[in-house]
């Protein structure tokens, strides 16, 4: 059979039904059916807007109220160390023995060292350390021809890393060797 470039239409097909009912467009909406529409529309939105606006300002609530939860545990944990040092200070008040102060001290300074690592408050090495511009401000400079140079020699304010993150830098004294 030969095949022709232009195939002739069957005529023995049967022509395209009618397409069902729910592909049928529907009659167009009058004025006051889009109005409405379009004012339920505009209510909903506005709807919505508000619920965002309330959802973000109780977020902000909640997150400041559970900040000021967060620091009552360090609070509470702070509150000994508050009384011995007040037990010092009363101890001072009446006694003039300077040794015994300085041991109440001591000890306060190290159960406030504890409580506050425990809380993910550690200090930063500097001392005798290479340094180090991430952990480390140099304040001043000073010639010494027995270390290495760029070695912290001194501290003039130690630094600390909260919860692995440097909370502040040590302030320190770096060696230089002499011109």
């Amino acid at each position: 059979m030969i095949k022709h470039p232009h195939p002739q239409p069957d005529t023995h097909e049967q022509p395209p039904a009618e397409p069902p009912a729910a592909e049928q467009t529907p009659p167009p909406a009058s004025a006051e059916q889009l109005a409405s529409e379009l004012a339920e529309l505009k209510d909903r939105v506005l709807r919505q807007a508000a619920e965002l606006e309330n959802f973000k300002k109780r977020s902000e609530r909640e997150k400041a109220d559970f900040l000021r939860r967060a620091n009552k545990g360090l609070v509470k944990d702070l509150l000994p160390v508050l009384d011995n040092l007040e037990r010092a200070l009363a101890h001072a008040k009446e006694s003039a023995d300077l040794a015994s102060l300085l041991e109440g001290m001591e000890l306060v300074h190290g159960e406030l060292l504890k409580t506050l690592g425990r809380h993910g408050l550690e200090p930063v090495e500097a001392l005798g350390q290479p340094f180090d511009p991430e952990l480390h401000e140099a304040m001043m400079q000073e010639d010494n021809p027995e270390l290495d140079e760029n070695t912290v020699v001194g501290e003039m304010q130690k630094g600390y890393r909260f919860q692995d993150r440097l909370l502040r830098p040590a302030m320190v004294v770096v060696s230089k060797k002499p011109s």
